[in-house]
């Protein structure tokens, strides 16, 4: 091998072992490969960003959008209401469900289809008595088949179709992907809904039904001279973090306040709503001399001041937090892969000062945890109890990137926007499918349109996608150019044709595809793509074949990640709620993958001869 071709290599093997180590967020890593393949000289430097050009990147930006539109609008949502059986069996349910799913995700955003439709999936799951998981995990595999019908669906398909292009071929058409897409989500959910679905291992998670604020939450009263007279909240609760408590609320004058400011001081006769373990409620009283309510005379609520008034400063600092008991509630929220709360905690945003609400507890793959809340760091897939007034709440999450996993009201969609945003997907996909217009150009236009006629407003566009894909995009096409054009790619083919399938097309198309699966159960799906398309096409330069069904496998495999949940989005958007662990997946995943790979090696064959 050649000194650029060994250098190659390196820089991928020490991008794969990166995305596997998932330490760094896949977009650092693609820009890492980049950089490095950049200072090497396998890339130019006047070509390094050259990616952020290209159409794949511009088109998965523009769909992100558009999906966005098609939620934002409602249309969707009144779409699953008319879809979806009222009353129906387990089997047919979910069959129902995943297949709406598949739909929804052959023209949006695969993770914004799971998202929408994860409140429903919960309610199914408790009309037929069955635990969430047994119906989240069919609908997220659903949505992920979906995606694989369509040129839009997914960002691999994007990748694919651009590496054809490359070929001198131009890139596959909106539906060339159909054929086979079609046919193999067909099998999958099939297979789902009629035995797959109990394959799923039964989860109990930490619902809210096991938070019920009856246990948990206590009212303390403030004696005279307690030791909590004239401490702030603040020093309060880093007292109680001792007994791992935090303080939820304060009752003063018979006015309950949520979520008070941390500044505001104890005064004798407050009454502090508490959060505790019922083993660990008596050293977090003792610890500051508080009486439980229920033990002690209420005694007459007393004046602040001679005047009966309440210190203007501190009723200032929680007005925008002051609410009646009665408009409080409890919502659980799921963390989105992309919110901007992963990484973070309660106290890094200011929960309870900027927005009012209280963290109550957080269930990680099943399990609850109530341990320093202020302080954990959120992960996706987490579910966070959270409490406050139902408005502020729902803001919260549509601000932040989480899913209402609670039964939603949901809201009336507006009809003219509805099919507007209905009407500029349709249009832009008709510019597309009958080559009107490059896709990327359709696409584009399409998001121009939606801006333009309000259905996504301008100052939310940029919000709607999704930058780390987009670097990632971009980043990995020119070090996928740098593997073909060093000869890379043609090295590790030449070695899988020989060494694996022995020259024969078949087993090698076979093979491309499960090394594929193999790899997007373990990294980023369109990363995957951008990894294995030049050894798709060196393989098949190697037998003198078609290089079409080798990317169609690329595209197949890439969109099969069903084994863990770090593999694909929707896997691990579904982790909290569905209280799954780790080794959960493969148990439904691994026998998909085998009946996907029955399924689809013959009908590329057919489709695309080689």
């Amino acid at each position: 091998m050649s000194t650029d071709q060994v250098i190659i290599l390196a820089v991928l093997s020490a991008t794969v072992a990166m995305f596997l180590w998932g330490r760094w967020r896949h977009d650092m890593v693609a820009l890492g490969a980049l950089l490095a393949c950049v200072l090497t000289g396998l890339v130019p430097a006047d070509a390094a960003f050259a990616g952020f050009g290209h159409p794949a990147v511009v088109t998965v930006a523009s769909v992100l959008v558009l999906s966005q539109g098609l939620q934002a609008s409602g249309a969707v949502d009144a779409l699953s209401r008319r879809v979806l059986p009222a009353a129906a069996g387990p089997t047919v349910s979910i069959a129902a469900l995943t297949g709406l799913a598949a739909v929804l995700s052959a023209f949006m955003n695969n993770v914004g289809a799971l998202a929408l439709l994860m409140p429903v999936a919960l309610q199914i799951a408790q009309r037929q008595g069955m635990p969430p998981g047994k119906v989240l995990m069919p609908l997220s595999f659903g949505s992920i088949l979906g995606g694989m019908t369509t040129l839009i669906g997914t960002p691999p398909n994007l990748i694919v179709s651009g590496f054809r292009a490359t070929q001198g071929g131009g890139g596959f058409a909106m539906f060339d992907f159909t054929p086979v897409g079609l046919g193999v989500a067909a099998v999958g959910i099939v297979f789902i809904a009629l035995l797959g679905h109990r394959l799923v291992p039964a989860r109990k998670r930490a619902g809210a039904e096991e938070f019920e604020t009856s246990a948990y939450l206590t009212e303390a009263r403030v004696p005279e001279k307690a030791k909590a007279v004239g401490m702030t909240l603040r020093a309060v609760e880093q007292v109680l973090d001792e007994s791992d408590a935090q303080v939820v609320g304060l009752i003063r004058n018979e006015v309950r306040m949520v979520a008070p400011n941390p500044v505001r001081r104890v005064r004798a006769g407050d009454i502090l709503v508490i959060e505790a373990e019922p083993k660990a409620l008596t050293s977090a009283l003792t610890a500051l001399d508080l009486k439980l309510e229920e033990a002690v005379p209420p005694p007459a609520a007393p004046a602040d001041d001679a005047t009966g008034a309440s210190d203007p400063k501190d009723e200032a600092a929680d007005k925008p937090k002051t609410s009646a008991a009665d408009e409080v509630a409890l919502m659980e929220l799921a963390v989105l892969p992309n919110s901007a709360l992963v990484g973070r905690s309660a106290t890094d945003i200011r929960l309870r000062t900027r927005f009012g609400i209280n963290l109550l507890a957080i269930s990680r793959q099943g399990r609850r945890t109530m341990a320093r809340l202020r302080t954990a760091r959120i992960q996706s897939g987490d579910v966070l109890l959270m409490q406050g007034v139902p408005e502020t709440v729902s803001d919260f999450a549509a601000q932040y990137g989480c899913v209402p996993l609670a039964a939603r009201a949901l809201r009336l969609p507006d009809r003219r926007q509805a099919l507007l945003a209905g009407g500029i997907m349709a249009a832009a996909v008709a510019g597309a499918a009958f080559g009107l217009l490059p896709a990327s150009i359709s696409f584009a236009a399409g998001v121009l349109a939606a801006m333009a006629l309000r259905v996504m407003p301008p100052r939310r566009v940029y919000e709607a996608v999704d930058w780390p894909v987009i670097v990632l995009l971009a980043a990995l096409i020119p070090v996928a150019g740098a593997m073909a054009t060093t000869g890379a790619a043609d090295v590790i083919a030449r070695l899988l044709l020989e060494g694996v399938a022995r020259s024969n097309a078949v087993i090698a198309l076979a093979v491309i595809m499960v090394v594929t699966m193999t790899l997007s159960d373990f990294m980023n799906n369109a990363a995957t793509a951008a990894v294995m398309c030049p050894i798709a096409i060196g393989a098949a330069a190697g037998l003198g074949a078609s290089a079409d069904p080798f990317l169609m496998a690329v595209a197949v495999g890439a969109s099969c990640a069903f084994l863990t949940p770090i593999g694909h989005q929707n896997n691990t958007l579904i982790l909290g709620p569905g209280g799954f662990h780790f080794g959960d997946y493969w148990p439904l995943g691994l026998p998909l993958e085998i009946i996907v790979l029955a399924a689809a090696v013959p009908t590329i064959l057919v489709v695309w001869p080689l």
